[in-house]
């Protein structure tokens, strides 16, 4: 029997984890700013799968051009999409203001919900969701950054235990509740406490391409870099990423994952076979399309050494990393609606902002912050389910 959610409509969609018909899954979206498009392109390449119902947006001459691209239906609100759609889950992508509302109006619809990240901005926003979900509300968070390929395929050399037990991992690849969800799943870490600092660095960088393209001059801006450990007593994170880092030419990424027998250097591995017989492994993308192969142009997988630890599971779509991992994503919620396992928790992603939020706070004073035991604490993934 579906648990009741306060303020829920009678007679609206139950919370089953039942879609209506089966068949393929029908999402919407809400909202029409840059990170629609990264759905919208998945969902074009599932086609047969995942089919988008329709976009709300508030401002319809911004979302003109997702529509004429994608040809997809436009509503000018939330309530029109719904009625004339009905959708199988929703999407929100929008502002970390208005995104605890609209997840709340989606949830009193009796709709599963899809969080833009992070699902809240400030630790009372994020209590009230969970008493959303506590009253049985289907709510889950668009972390994509685990399911990106050259992740996904470290994550799991590490989980297979040649590093044996995990102690430290640096992460920078992403940033805040991003670069953290990374962070704690290669340590393993579900509700331990850690002890927290940080600080954050200034440094002149030529500036580079953005969200709008190259740069149409040289010149000299600011680059912005937080550095944080998190200390969970056996085990070490650190996050340190620039603001930069996802668009620059000369600032890369940089992983370090280190366990009593072996360690993850960016992409290669060095592990111990026995004692005495170290085994060095380089992490191999293969993609149809290089040199006069007739295949395509897509990403078919990541090997190191004699085993594939990673296959793309948005084949053959011509998608970037970050567009499959969304791929990913939207196929793994669709599996949650249809009563499957999480895609990405709201406990997961609630924990992910709050241990961002006390990076910043520990940065901002210069001092140490201690986390705390949160209500969402003891629905959190354990190191043996992550």
């Amino acid at each position: 029997m579906a648990a009741t959610v306060a303020g829920l409509p009678a007679g609206l969609s139950s919370l089953d984890g039942e879609t209506e018909g089966g068949g393929m899954v029908r999402f919407g979206i809400v909202g029409s700013g840059w990170r629609v498009r990264f759905f919208l392109r998945a969902a074009q390449a599932l086609r047969g799968q995942l089919e988008v119902a329709g976009l709300a947006a508030r401002r319809p001459q911004r979302a003109a051009g997702l529509v004429s691209a994608y040809g997809v239906p436009l509503y000018r609100s939330l309530t029109e999409l719904i009625e004339a759609q009905r959708p199988d889950f929703v999407v929100t992508s929008v502002s970390w203001e208005a995104n605890p509302p609209i997840v709340r109006q989606l949830v009193e619809q009796g709709l599963p919900v899809l969080s833009e990240t992070p699902p809240a901005g400030t630790v009372e926003e994020m209590h009230a969701l969970w008493t959303l979900q506590e009253q049985g509300a289907r709510i889950q968070v668009a972390e994509q950054y685990w399911r990106q390929p050259h992740h996904a395929a470290r994550l799991a050399f590490a989980r297979s235990g040649r590093l044996g037990r995990v102690s430290q991992a640096q992460v920078s690849a992403a940033h805040g509740y991003h670069g953290i969800s990374l962070m704690r799943r290669f340590l393993g870490i579900g509700a331990e406490l850690a002890t927290v600092s940080a600080r954050r660095f200034n440094s002149p960088i030529v500036k580079g391409p953005g969200r709008q393209g190259p740069p149409s001059k040289e010149e000299v801006t600011d680059s912005n870099q937080l550095v944080a450990g998190f200390d969970f007593g056996d085990r070490l994170g650190v996050l340190d990423f620039s603001s930069d880092q996802y668009f620059a030419w000369i600032r890369g990424q940089r992983l370090l994952v280190r366990g009593e027998r072996g360690e993850i250097i960016d992409d290669r591995a060095i592990y111990l076979q026995d004692f005495r017989t170290p085994i060095e492994v380089t992490f191999t993308r293969h993609s149809a399309g290089p040199d006069g192969n007739l295949e395509g142009n897509y990403l078919k997988g990541i090997q190191a050494g004699e085993q594939w630890w990673y296959r793309n599971p948005a084949l053959p779509a011509e998608l970037s990393d970050d567009e499959i991992a969304v791929a990913d994503l939207l196929l793994r919620m669709a599996e949650y609606v249809g009563g499957g396992d999480d895609a990405y928790s709201l406990a997961e992603a609630c924990q992910d902002r709050y241990l961002d939020i006390l990076a910043a706070q520990a940065a901002e004073s210069g001092q140490t912050v201690k986390a705390q035991h949160q209500p969402w604490s003891d629905a959190l993934t354990t190191s043996e389910e992550m």
